[in-house]
């Protein structure tokens, strides 16, 4: 399939996608996927509701692309500053809701706290951009794929793809919408050659390549943004000095022999430790069990390199190596 062809199929699918997705609301972060989301709806001149979290005191990058796309597509903008102490004190909630330590829970925290605002205002659906980087390759790691293992790759993802969005709304009674993981959708990202997902542009080389192509009239700038954790866009990243000041490297080697678990960084035994609280002790793999977590020793579902419980995830090269 050919680049232009690409585009009027990927415009056409996702427009679809998103009126069958259809929401009250949007989690916008001013990324492509979100934004890519923020400019179809308007077409039909409905005006809806959007939701952008940051971190209070921080330089968010996804603050000011989130208010041009919001401003340019006539969103009602809802904008949530967290401080400090409202985000570790959100933490049990979140770690309770997603019965998980993951390293990554910032961006967890950035999506609760907007899925919360939303259930506070009476909004009861919201749309997400989950699973356009898993689909259309998104992250860096990626790029250096070659096109057979790209292939590959991202054919066995979207067959266990995992949106901590889906748990937090379900517990909030929001519910969520992924017009990405529409099966059409998954269906014609899957069909697209992998030249199409990643390219060079003026010396960068970027993934979600059609995406980009197909909506950079609506999008300008923003089509070409580059892709950024959720945590580091909106600023929640700077939970981690935090949390780092608050445990010595004596008492992190310390804990990590009383706990017999090698934990990743002094957040990974932070996030642990309320887990522990809220949560209660890590289910065990039964004996027997072929795939077991190599960190906490939980289950690990078969052909699923990534433990939703601790975070632990097994290099890219591992799972090539396994299927070449």
């Amino acid at each position: 399939m050919k680049e232009e062809e690409a585009c009027i199929l990927l415009r056409e699918l996702l427009r679809d996608a998103v009126k069958k997705n259809n929401a009250e609301a949007l989690l916008l972060s001013g990324g492509l996927d979100t934004s890519i989301l923020a400019a179809l709806p308007c077409h039909s001149g409905t005006r809806k509701s959007a939701f952008t979290v940051v971190m209070a005191g921080t330089r968010a990058p996804d603050l000011s692309y989130a208010k041009k796309v919001a401003q340019k597509f006539q969103y009602e903008h809802h904008l949530i500053q967290l401080s400090e102490e409202e985000a570790l004190g959100a933490l049990p909630a979140v770690i309770k809701m997603l019965k998980s330590f993951d390293p990554a829970l910032p961006n967890d925290l950035v999506i609760y706290a907007a899925l919360k605002e939303a259930k506070n205002r009476g909004i009861t659906s919201v749309m997400t951009g989950d699973g356009a980087d898993e689909l259309f390759a998104g992250y860096s790691y990626m790029h250096e794929l070659s096109h057979e293992d790209l292939k590959m790759y991202l054919t066995a993802l979207s067959k266990t793809m995992y949106f901590s969005s889906n748990k937090l709304g379900a517990s909030l009674g929001v519910a969520i919408k992924q017009p990405y993981g529409d099966p059409k959708m998954v269906d014609l990202a899957l069909e697209l050659d992998p030249d199409l997902k990643v390219r060079e542009k003026d010396g960068r080389r970027y993934g979600k390549w059609i995406l980009r192509r197909a909506f950079e009239a609506e999008l300008g700038a923003v089509a070409w943004r580059g892709k950024e954790p959720i945590e580091f866009g909106s600023g929640a990243t700077k939970l981690r000095a935090v949390i780092r000041a608050k445990i010595s490297d004596a008492e992190f080697e310390a804990k990590k022999r009383a706990y017999r678990m090698e934990f990743m960084n002094k957040e990974h035994l932070f996030f642990y430790e309320i887990y522990k609280e809220v949560v209660g002790e890590i289910p065990r793999a039964k004996e027997g069990t072929k795939t077991t977590c190599p960190l906490c020793r939980a289950w690990l579902p078969e052909n699923k390199f990534h433990c939703s419980i601790c975070g632990f995830s097994y290099p890219l090269s591992t799972y090539l190596r396994e299927k070449h």
